[in-house]
């Protein structure tokens, strides 16, 4: 058998219907009863691993007739997906969200492996933590930069 968390079987299971499907719906407590968990750990999974950084959008609507509406964001360009990390950021962005957005850009083949690397680089902790408090405020204005960069370059 092997080591996999729930979290990470629960992750498998709805990312496997999203292969053959753009949009799926889930009843929360079903998840639940499905993998022998509260209903708080398909939360948890879906707003760690289901998130807009790795190219999901997510809708939920509580009470009796509740559902969790999960969709592969699909890109046209990538100005759109330029923008919808634009969005996200606001003024402050973590390491770790910097991070997933360039393994995203990556992924959509936005950025190289060297590009990304150099601009991990730029956004890291051993760089901008140097500046405390304002790290997060500085990261965000680089990945800003980057961005508005990459708009303007066609492959």
């Amino acid at each position: 058998m092997n080591n996999q968390n729930t979290s990470d079987l629960i992750e498998a299971y709805l990312k496997k219907i999203l292969e053959d499907n753009s949009k799926i719906e889930i009843r929360r407590a079903e998840m639940a009863n499905l993998f022998n968990c509260v209903p708080s750990q398909i939360n948890y999974v879906i707003n760690t691993r289901f998130t807009i950084q790795r190219g999901y959008s997510v809708e939920s609507k509580r009470g009796g007739g509740g559902y969790i509406r999960i969709a592969k964001v699909t890109l046209s360009d990538n100005t759109q997906l330029l923008e919808q990390i634009e969005k996200f950021i606001g003024d402050q962005l973590s390491e770790k969200d910097a991070l997933i957005f360039v393994q995203k850009l990556y992924e959509e083949k936005v950025v190289t492996k060297r590009e990304g690397n150099i601009m991990l680089a730029a956004l890291g902790k051993n760089v901008l933590g140097k500046f405390g408090a304002k790290e997060d405020f500085l990261r965000a204005q680089l990945m800003y930069a980057f961005l508005e960069r990459l708009s303007y370059e066609e492959e």
